[in-house]
């Protein structure tokens, strides 16, 4: 007798269930049940195995059969796991027998039963073997070692002491067939470093090699990880010391290679050029690495890890936020998401420092060089620079979450150290670990400054003169501020305003003369380093600008956002000349050559794309041709679709004539009754944003007036009268609104409406409700609201906080609307009964064109003569 591999059927999320094929397969006519039948649930992991049970759905299952030892191996992948759970399949003749004892041990058990229930039956309640009394919580209960689990079987006791099984639902499994249980043994769990996406059972090459015994016999499983890594685990099994059965066996898993990807495994968080632009290290989770620009190759891989933890000698790994290269090319600054500094020696790829420099992230890095210091020099050797004071020193500032600005200056190790062994050198342990945790002749960073800001800070920056009397920092906090400062002495320079949000990218000009910044409010502002005054705000990409980056001895720059795109802008004309597309997730930084001959890029798509400047020249006015192409061929947000505007147009009209051809009857009732917007345009956007804008100073006006009153209440009659604000040019908050929907194009209100967040529009509804209590701009006001709603009417159904203001808004809606249909009703009435008027008026005075003329001249003798003269000549 033989039986065919059975096949899994993967219909619940929670467990595996397993179909087998019918061994009578020479029938020719056979029903479902001849071809497969349910074998039930796969034996779970044991308790204590350690194996946390997931309730994700099984995405893969595979079967393999070694070759060594003949031994079948099954193994199921259940989504976002870092495990497989592995079994063994049983031969027929093992299975049959597992069969064959577990039907005795169930006739058993029922048999014991039965007579338990007779003896409660006749009243004795005692058992027959023993005669002891048995208790109402174990009668019928005693389970064997071998028993399964109790089937879904409810006994009844009727009259004549019968005992009755209910009948099995469809997903039972019948007694006498074969079981999961029966054929699949739970072998072990192979866990991965990272979530697997698939994998493969093979071969394990050294079952075959001689010494290697009976039933040593195992396979390799090879995972395919989401980080697109490839790891091999081996899987060996020997037979148990304690074993009474031929079958047990124990497995062990074990490690055996890795094969790790060329790039990075997550996304890139900064990348940083060296001074001759001939290295770039790119920063991600755990990792950094270095390239070489020329050939595109990966020279290293070093990975973060700092030595300093809680624990004595333990590490951790540090996930790279920032990034700089040391002047030489020989050292890279990794600033960490654990508020570490980390010094890698590039050759080595050891950290050769490690600093807590900060309590939380750190955000930003940036570093200043004497001018003395020469770019194309690749000799390492600080302490030259540092002696002499006039060619400056190396100095670092590091921006983070923690609310400080810390600046750091570039040391050698070992100096100090010499200084004080000549002096007799120092008896304390703690110093001798010290010094032997010191890499000598390689750099450290010591703390010299700490600039404190009011809030987190997002980026830092220095200006790039050379006098040190003029050399400024940029910082940008979270609270939409841009603080400018001299590097000497810390003062206070400037305060930048007119960000709504953070400035998360920040640099200026190699003349200082122009500053930078674009920011998550998805705009870039110019500002003038004389005055802080704003040059211009310029718009462009449709997400958070992550990076800036200006070229040298130029007013132009570089942008990426987190709309996948990199853009070139000219800062002195205000205009973008190029749009760079490529990557296919949101960019996170950018790195510029000195030369600008090239330009790297680096996002959460795991990518870094060098963009290299080219001779073919371009023309300003062709590139904003093509993108107001692309913007307006833009059809449900799927560009170069340029039939669809076509098609939605020809659908309009051939519903229009649907209209006009039906008599009444319910073709067009399932018709949508509002056509979708089909182009965006830029004063759309643009109007859009105004209205955003608007609502944001309105809601701050009413919040600036409530605590006005607040504090105003307690001076009773002396009491101030708060003055209107500028910035609502001296009207009320609803009276602004209505200010700016009127000064919104008809044609462009809808679209301009489209583009606002549902928070947005929560703020908008409100205002309109105040406009309609005063009965100000009902018309404007109606059609804003009647499209809001036709538009967002889904969020607002499963909105219950909406439930209220939507009544209000109905309800003010019907009256203003009613008051306004009754106006226009009256005044029709009074121009109809006007014009009756005026043309009565006519008639009465109306002379017809066939009354004859009277000669009033006539009889008057000279004046009756010179009329008719006068005729005669006309």
């Amino acid at each position: 007798m033989s039986m065919p591999m059975p096949m899994p059927m993967l219909e619940n999320e929670d467990k595996v269930d397993v179909n087998v094929k019918s061994s009578s397969s020479s029938n020719i006519s056979v029903s479902m049940d001849d071809v497969c039948f349910f074998m039930g649930n796969l034996p779970p992991p044991p308790s204590n195995s350690n194996v946390i049970v997931s309730h994700e759905k099984v995405v893969k299952v595979e079967y393999f059969t070694s070759t060594s030892s003949s031994t079948m191996y099954f193994g199921y992948l259940r989504n976002n796991s870092k495990m497989v759970d592995i079994y063994t399949v049983r031969s027929v003749k093992d299975a049959l027998a597992k069969k064959k004892r577990r039907l005795r041990r169930r006739r058993e058990k029922d048999k014991k039963e039965n007579s338990i229930a007779s003896s409660i039956h006749s009243g004795s309640g005692k058992d027959k073997e023993t005669g002891m009394e048995q208790p109402e919580d174990k009668k019928g209960k005693k389970r064997g070692i071998l028993d399964e689990e109790d089937d879904t079987t409810s006994k009844v006791i009727d009259n004549n002491a019968s005992v009755s099984t209910s009948t099995s639902t469809s997903t039972d499994v019948e007694l006498d067939q074969i079981k999961s249980s029966d054929e699949y043994v739970y072998a072990c769990t192979v866990r991965a470093s990272h979530k697997i996406k698939s994998f493969e059972f093979t071969n394990n090459t050294n079952d075959g090699k001689v010494g290697a015994g009976a039933g040593s016999g195992g396979v390799r499983i090879v995972f395919a990880l989401a980080t697109n890594a490839l790891e091999v685990h081996s899987i060996k099994r020997k037979k148990k010391d304690d074993s009474r059965s031929s079958e047990e066996y124990e497995f062990t898993t074990k490690n055996v290679s890795s094969m790790d990807m060329y790039g990075h495994p997550t996304g890139i968080r900064s990348i940083a050029l060296s001074s001759d632009d001939e290295l770039a290290c790119t920063v991600s989770k755990n990792i950094a690495k270095v390239w070489n620009v020329g050939n595109r190759s990966c020279l290293r891989s070093l990975p973060l890890t700092s030595s300093k933890s809680s624990k004595r000698g333990s590490t951790s790994s540090s996930y790279g936020l920032c990034s700089v290269f040391l002047p030489g090319n020989t050292h890279v600054v990794v600033g960490t998401r654990e508020g570490y500094l980390l010094v890698i020696d590039i050759a080595s790829g050891d950290i050769v420092f490690t600093e807590k420099a900060h309590e939380k992230e750190i955000w930003s890095i940036d570093i200043k060089k004497p001018p003395s210091f020469g770019s194309g020099s690749n000799q390492y050797d600080i302490a030259d620079y540092n002696d002499d004071e006039a060619s400056g020193s190396i100095a670092i500032v590091t921006g983070s979450a923690d609310k400080n600005v810390k600046f750091w200056e570039v040391e050698t190790q070992g100096e100090d150290d010499s200084s004080s062994d000549e002096d007799g050198g120092s008896d304390d342990d703690s110093d001798n670990d010290d010094k032997a945790g010191l890499h000598i002749g390689h750099p450290m960073l010591v703390h010299t400054r700490t600039l404190e800001s009011a809030d987190d800070v997002v980026c830092v920056r220095y200006s790039h003169c050379n006098d040190p009397a003029q050399k400024m920092i940029f910082v940008s906090t979270l609270d939409n501020q841009i603080k400018v400062f001299f590097d000497d002495t810390l003062k206070f320079f400037l305060s930048l305003y007119g960000h709504t949000l953070p400035a998360l990218a920040l640099d200026s000009s190699d003349d200082d003369a122009i500053l930078a910044s674009g920011g998550a409010d998805k705009s870039i502002k110019i500002w003038g380093l004389d005055f802080g005054d704003t040059h211009r705000t310029m718009y462009g990409h449709s997400d958070s600008i992550t990076d800036l980056k200006f070229v040298k001895k130029t007013h132009n720059f570089f942008t990426s956002s987190k709309d996948g795109s990199v853009r070139y802008w000219d800062g002195d004309r205000f205009d973008q000349i190029l749009l760079l597309n490529g990557h296919i997730s949101e960019i996170n930084c950018l790195a510029i050559s000195k030369t600008g001959a090239f330009v790297l890029s680096g996002g959460m798509d795991r990518q870094v794309r060098v963009w290299e400047r080219t001779k073919d020249m371009v023309f300003l006015e062709e590139e904003k041709e093509r993108a107001m192409e692309d913007m307006f061929d833009k059809v449900d947000n799927q560009k170069g679709d340029e039939a669809g505007t076509e098609r939605l147009m020809r659908r309009r009209k051939e519903e229009d004539q649907l209209e006009e051809d039906d008599d009444g009857d319910d073709e067009n009732e399932n018709q949508p009754q509002s056509a979708a917007a089909v182009k965006k345009s830029q004063l759309s956007v643009s109007s859009g944003d105004r209205i955003m804008e608007a609502l944001e100073r309105a809601d701050q006006e009413l919040k600036d007036a409530a605590s006005f009153r607040r504090s105003q209440e307690s001076k009773g009659k002396y009491a101030k009268e708060r003055m209107p604000s500028p910035y609502l040019l001296g009207m009320e908050p609803p009276q602004y609104m209505l200010w700016v929907l009127r000064s919104v194009k008809s044609a462009e209100l809808e679209q301009s409406l489209l583009v606002l967040p549902l928070h947005y529009m929560e703020r908008l509804i409100f205002y309109l409700i105040l406009l309609l209590r005063n009965g100000q701009g009902v018309e404007l006001c109606s059609r804003a609201a009647i499209f809001l709603v036709k538009t967002h009417q889904n969020q607002l159904v499963g909105h219950h906080k909406m439930a209220i203001p939507l009544r209000e808004l109905r309800r003010l809606l019907k009256l203003r609307l009613s008051e306004a249909r009754d106006a226009i009703g009256y005044n029709m009435a009074a121009i109809r009964i006007i014009s009756k008027v005026s043309s009565d008026y006519k008639s009465r005075y109306h002379i017809p064109d066939d009354f004859a003329k009277k000669d009033v001249f006539g009889g008057l003798g000279v004046g009756s003569d010179m009329a008719a003269a006068l005729q005669r000549k006309n």
